[in-house]
């Protein structure tokens, strides 16, 4: 037995020794562990951590990263910029997302992140609180300005992440990320643009005119006309009480000058907003021009809301409206059935909301100079748009110069139409195009699985305008 216990012990011995030696001998020395990936993005001169919160599968993170206010003289002062970081691994492909307004400040993943299972930075857009410069010089609002916030801090994180990049957006999110595309093209290796509108010509929007003359069924324009026009035949029964509510809501009317100015833009928002927002089959919900004050109060408030003029509910969007003004144009379009009943000419203009100390000069060249490249020199370009949005009447179209570009519209669909809504066919060509631009697996479908919470798709409320 002893014998035995002996012979046991030196084969253990012999076998550990034997192996110590072997994996000593090739084994590689353990690589240093990285540092973790908020301290990283903190080692980044100009950055500030502002929260963190859990979520599973990834570490979201919220930060501000200083910019400079002017970045054709970045010494004359800088702002600090917020911005989201949902961080899934350094190995995978990173979404640039921008709404055009504010970010988001908790989880959400837009859906090419979703595509091709990446990570994803949200920015806010500049002059959007509390991404202002303080004193505030507007006349640093531009797109250009805008693009090279992008620029700049694709520049600081590419080192971390260095796999393919993708530009995306909804909306002017959407406009914001073809802008970025067309001032810094070699930056993304792809872009996805939602339901961006291309106002090329200001002051030439018969587009819209002939969108709102064919859109869904002849019987829902109809009704939509119907109760617009109601609308204002009971105006000074309705605005009496729409003080009453402001009143009450503390809600003022400085800007836009009164709450009867306030509701006449109310009321022009309605056929487009319902367009917008909405589908066919929500015209059964139309009230008929009988229906009480209370229903048809009730029908202007949730369709147009009216809380958007007053001046709490245009200080959040004063940059967006100054833009509006100034470079990207706003839509104009013919109301035969309103003649008779609009007080106040001209007043459905950008100009309208931006308090007057602010000075607004237009541009035409802005948007030109952005159609042109991108019917020209598209590249890696994808525009999602649906058939039923009016945003859509004036859209991108890519000419004979682009390449691997293209234009998708959704049937029926509104100002929330994605590429899961196109036709089946449709549907899996733009994924295995996104797929393949961000260098993953190419496949029909998203790579990562559906996460009711992350991917909630939220439909961003883009201002009706007149110029």
């Amino acid at each position: 037995m002893r014998k035995m216990l002996r012979w046991l012990l030196s084969l253990a011995i012999l076998v550990g020794t034997v192996g110590a030696g072997a994996g000593g001998a090739s084994a590689a020395p353990a690589a240093p562990a990285q540092p973790d990936i908020k301290e990283r993005v903190l080692a980044i001169p100009g950055m500030r951590f502002v929260e963190e919160q859990p979520y599973d599968g990834y570490r979201f993170l919220v930060f501000s990263y200083a910019q400079p206010v002017d970045h054709r003289h970045p010494s004359k002062g800088t702002f600090q910029q917020r911005f989201t970081l949902l961080h899934k691994a350094t190995d995978r492909p990173t979404v640039f997302y921008t709404s055009g307004y504010n970010v988001t400040t908790a989880p959400r993943r837009s859906e090419p992140t979703q595509i091709v299972d990446g990570n994803q930075v949200s920015m806010e857009y500049r002059f959007f609180t509390p991404s202002r410069p303080q004193p505030a010089d507007w006349s640093k609002l531009d797109i250009w300005q805008a693009a090279s916030d992008q620029h700049r801090l694709f520049r600081a994180l590419k080192p971390l992440y260095g796999k393919k990049w993708l530009a995306t957006g909804g909306s002017k999110g959407g406009m914001t990320a073809t802008y970025y595309r067309r001032f810094y093209p070699r930056d993304m290796d792809g872009t996805v643009a939602y339901v961006a509108p291309n106002d090329v010509a200001d002051k030439e929007d018969s587009a819209y005119d002939r969108f709102f003359a064919g859109v869904g069924t002849a019987e829902c324009r109809t009704r939509l006309n119907a109760v617009q026009h109601e609308a204002l035949v009971r105006r000074d029964e309705i605005v009496k009480r729409y003080q009453k509510w402001a009143d009450d809501e503390k809600q003022t009317f400085t800007v836009v000058g009164s709450a009867d100015k306030a509701y006449e833009n109310v009321v022009l928002d309605l056929v487009w907003a319902f367009w917008q927002y909405h589908l066919l089959k929500d015209c059964a919900d139309v009230p008929a021009t009988t229906a009480s004050t209370d229903e048809l109060y009730g029908f202007i408030d949730e369709i147009s809301g009216f809380s958007a003029y007053t001046d709490q509910g245009l200080e959040t969007y004063t940059p967006y409206y100054y833009q509006a003004g100034t470079e990207l144009g706003s839509p104009t379009f013919e109301t035969p059935h309103l003649d008779g009943l609009l007080r106040y000419p001209g007043i459905y203009a950008p100009r309208s909301y931006v308090p007057r100390d602010i000075p607004m000069r237009f541009k035409p060249a802005a948007m030109r100079d952005i159609d042109r490249w991108v019917r020209q020199d598209a590249h890696r370009m994808l525009f999602v748009y649906g058939q039923n949005d009016p945003w859509g009447a004036e859209r991108f179209r890519v000419g004979k110069g682009a390449k691997d570009a293209f234009v998708y519209t959704v049937a029926g669909g509104n100002h929330g139409s994605s590429i899961a809504q196109l036709a089946a066919g449709e549907k899996a060509k733009a994924t295995a195009e996104v797929q393949q631009w961000a260098g993953v697996s190419t496949t029909s479908r998203p790579l990562a699985r559906h996460d009711a919470k992350l991917d909630r798709r939220e439909v961003e409320r883009q201002p009706v305008l007149r110029p």
